[in-house]
């Protein structure tokens, strides 16, 4: 079972950004969080990084449902979106797999809510374009 779902684009970097964010809040996700790993590694350690940013994307009421299913599940949230800069400048946007990082959880109600964030987040790297 993989893990994500990625798909390359030919666009520029933050072009890339702002249609990944616009087809997250047309399938009902927010971005929670937003980390630049770029700037963060040369903050922290100077080293030089490609354009790499982590999106947290959150759907409220899937995350509802699922807190109120486990818990401890916000361990898991949000759902991380990655948009990063390959060489040659074509750009790749990730998506987290939820069944895949919440498939150790023995829950088949979780399992279900799981894959309609799968489902909508697939939707979302599909239609970048």
């Amino acid at each position: 079972m993989t893990y994500h779902f990625s798909k390359t684009v030919d666009m520029p970097f933050y072009a890339a950004v702002s249609a990944t964010t616009a087809a997250l809040k047309s399938h009902g996700f927010g971005v929670l969080t937003q980390i630049d790993v770029k700037d963060t590694l040369n903050k922290k350690i100077g080293a030089k990084f490609r354009p790499y940013l982590i999106l947290g994307a959150c759907n409220p009421k899937l995350a509802y449902e699922a807190l109120m299913l486990e818990d401890k599940i916000g361990t898991m949230l949000p759902c991380n979106v990655v948009v990063q800069q390959h060489e040659g400048g074509r750009v790749e946007i990730s998506a987290v797999d939820p069944v895949a990082s919440m498939s150790a959880i023995e829950n088949q109600k979780l399992g279900a809510v799981a894959g309609k964030v799968r489902d909508l987040l697939r939707q979302v790297v599909a239609e970048i374009a």
